[in-house]
């Protein structure tokens, strides 16, 4: 798996259906699709990096907007309800744009904006789909995060929070 570059399509599967990715830069603003949220890499005062479990796997923290919500108003929103935790600075990494090719939702084109958070974990008290937090070195959480969606935009954002992190570890090999 690769490391996506800026505009490079790459491909991966995601609950069964085939979709071409693809990752535009922040000065390149948010590429034309349907909004579908906002994710972070959530990176607590300590170095270490937030994923978050619905039960059947692990994630960052993110979802979907609610009404007029803008981009980083979402991702503080979404923080909260999923990892209890409090954004307390952020900054846009990019957008990844993803264009179903195959599967029930094919022709869809999602976007989504791409964050790295600093983060104030507030006592674990769940309210909503979330079930699991769990606070790992930033090596451990990519790993983690892989085995359940293998997408190369996750390989991308690690880059961004953390340079040097994926390097000659996950450009142009395997990640087994």
């Amino acid at each position: 798996m690769r490391v996506p570059a800026d505009l490079e399509e790459h491909r991966f599967e995601q609950n069964g259906q085939e979709w071409a990715g693809m990752w535009f830069p922040p000065s390149h603003g948010a590429p034309e699709g349907r909004r579908h949220g906002s994710t972070g890499v959530c990176v607590t005062t300590e170095g270490q990096v937030v994923v978050v479990s619905e039960g059947s796997g692990w994630g960052l923290p993110g979802g979907r907007p609610e009404g007029e919500e803008g981009w980083r108003e979402t991702l503080d929103r979404e923080v909260w309800e999923e990892a209890c935790a409090v954004v307390e600075d952020a900054r846009l990494i990019g957008f990844a744009q993803g264009t179903c090719l195959r599967g029930h939702e094919e022709g869809l084109v999602l976007v989504r904006s791409l964050w790295v958070a600093t983060v104030r974990l507030e006592p674990w008290a769940p309210e909503f789909e979330t079930v699991e937090r769990d606070v790992l070195e930033p090596g451990e959480a990519l790993e983690r995060l892989l085995r359940f969606d293998p997408n190369p935009a996750l390989l991308r954002m690690f880059r961004e929070a953390f340079p040097g992190l994926v390097d000659g570890v996950f450009d142009g090999g395997s990640t087994t």
